[in-house]
């Protein structure tokens, strides 16, 4: 996945300013900055949630799509999970993640069930499959969103800061799913606020600020000595808590 050039506006503020980055295939990319720095905005970018001003996004060499079916296409192909977990409250567990498989890749019903129970047992949740959301603490609910979006085979997965809703003791189960995803090979750009889950997890850690990527660094090298004044100010703030 790579982003040429990026910009983003929202009126007159310029949320992301002549984004360059690259994400290689099985790498972990975790994408850190202050409150309003762009973060979700470029997450958002990736899979055309939100439409860039000028520039140029590709995975795997192909540019993004602008509508209709190869935008759904896309869609299939770069999984999200959000903060919010999205899930339909009306339906079990097991149907909210064989859902998309089948309106969506025209699997069947029978088929994309199993998948989604082999699924819930990948993220911890073998036994929830005849649930419904609301019996199902946060923790547990964004592990279905997680569970969600691995059942399109997608070969990208985007974080928009899935632990920023939960409460704090929840937040440890969702961090090892995605802990284990990194381990497995799974490409991925996260949002996120857990330090400690950038420094374990990544593959590099891209710092933006302002809407500008001001440091792109190894987690080590990142966390022990950033470059700029910015991330330095940045990491002062974050790691006092």
């Amino acid at each position: 996945m790579r982003l040429e050039g990026v910009n983003k506006y929202f009126g007159a503020h310029h949320v992301l300013r002549d984004v360059d980055l690259d994400v290689r295939a099985g790498e972990v990319v975790a994408l850190i900055g202050a409150s309003g720095s762009g973060k979700s905005t470029l997450c958002r970018c990736v899979n055309r949630l939100e439409t860039v001003d000028s520039g140029r996004i590709t995975l795997a060499g192909e540019p993004l799509p602008e509508e209709g079916r190869e935008l759904a296409r896309l869609r299939a192909r770069v999984g999200m999970v959000f903060q919010a977990f999205n899930l339909f409250s009306h339906l079990r567990v097991v149907e909210n993640i064989a859902f998309a498989p089948v309106k969506v890749r025209g699997r069947s019903r029978y088929d994309a069930a199993e998948r989604a129970r082999e699924l819930l047992a990948r993220v911890g949740l073998a036994d929830k499959g005849d649930a419904y959301p609301g019996q199902l603490s946060g923790g547990q609910q964004q592990r279905v969103a997680i569970a969600r979006a691995l059942a399109m085979d997608p070969e990208v997965l985007l974080f928009d800061e899935p632990t920023s809703a939960l409460d704090p003791e929840m937040v440890g189960e969702v961090l090892d799913v995605m802990s284990s995803l990194a381990a497995d090979g799974m490409t991925m750009l996260v949002v996120t606020h857990e330090m400690g889950f950038a420094r374990r997890a990544a593959d590099r850690v891209v710092f933006l600020d302002n809407g500008r990527v001001e440091e792109t660094a190894a987690p080590d090298e990142f966390f022990d000595g950033p470059r700029s004044p910015r991330a330095r100010e940045f990491l002062s703030k974050v790691l006092a808590h």
